[in-house]
């Protein structure tokens, strides 16, 4: 059984930072891809930065300059650096992990909420 446990979601102010964490344990034979999702509210889920296991990354246009990806392998977790945070960063973010033979795993979702 996978799980991926997410925290650091919270309250911060606009133009602060946050910094999100996601622990993946259990069987998982390898790590394929790691990323972090987001829903606003009335808005559809969206990729936010992703990590190949080469260590590739890709960001939303939305995060570029501002969100970063940091990896720790050995660990196998995976963070979320939010700089410049604004209010349209406010979502519930959900780390997802997919391995090389398709498999599929999500967090339970973390709140971060931005305040003017």
């Amino acid at each position: 059984q996978v799980q991926l446990v997410e925290s650091g979601g919270g309250l911060v102010q606009a133009g602060g930072s946050l910094r999100l964490s996601c622990a993946v344990s259990g069987s998982l034979f390898s790590i394929s891809v790691m990323g972090w999702y987001r829903r606003a509210p009335g808005k559809q889920r969206e990729l936010v930065p992703a990590i190949t296991s080469g260590g590739g990354r890709r960001y939303a246009d939305s995060v570029k300059g501002r969100f970063t990806i940091p990896r720790d392998s050995a660990k196998n977790t995976v963070f979320l650096q939010m700089n410049s945070l604004t209010s349209e960063d406010t979502a519930v973010y959900y780390c997802n992990v997919k391995g090389h033979y398709a498999e599929d795993y999500w967090g339970q979702g973390t709140q971060v909420t931005v305040s003017t």
